[in-house]
């Protein structure tokens, strides 16, 4: 009876095992273009302008410097601020992004919390020891 389960078990382990496999399996095009519209959904949010400073590793590891200048469907192009130059890139021969902008969001939370500490401040001077 031990057997038989621990065989059953077996079966099963090995079943779950090579189905979760085939399940991942998918091929080096896939991944890239996966990859390629991560990085497509990244710069779209970035925006463009010269204040949407990035810097681009490509896979070739080209880096480029700059703004971006322009996006579209299948290319985004990086402008380096220094010499003007344009470069266009390709979304699938890019390795990483890595923009140095915040969102509005962010940018509301940090004034909300410069705003607070002032008044946190003011109220500690004004109530504080020594204001008698």
């Amino acid at each position: 009876m031990f057997r038989k389960l621990v065989t059953v078990l077996l079966v099963a382990l090995v079943i779950n095992v090579t189905g979760v496999r085939l399940a991942y399996a998918e091929s080096k095009e896939e991944k890239q273009a996966r990859f390629a519209e991560k990085i497509k959904v990244n710069v779209l949010k970035l925006g463009t302008g010269e204040s949407t400073r990035v810097r681009v590793k490509l896979r070739d590891k080209a880096k480029l410097e700059g703004f971006i200048s322009d996006s579209g469907a299948e290319t985004f192009t990086v402008t380096n601020r220094k010499t003007g130059v344009a470069t266009t890139v390709a979304y699938q021969d890019v390795k990483s992004v890595q923009g140095n902008n915040l969102s509005t969001g962010a940018k509301i939370a940090i004034g909300i919390g410069i705003a607070a500490a002032i008044i946190f401040i003011i109220l500690w001077y004004t109530t504080g020891p020594g204001s008698d």
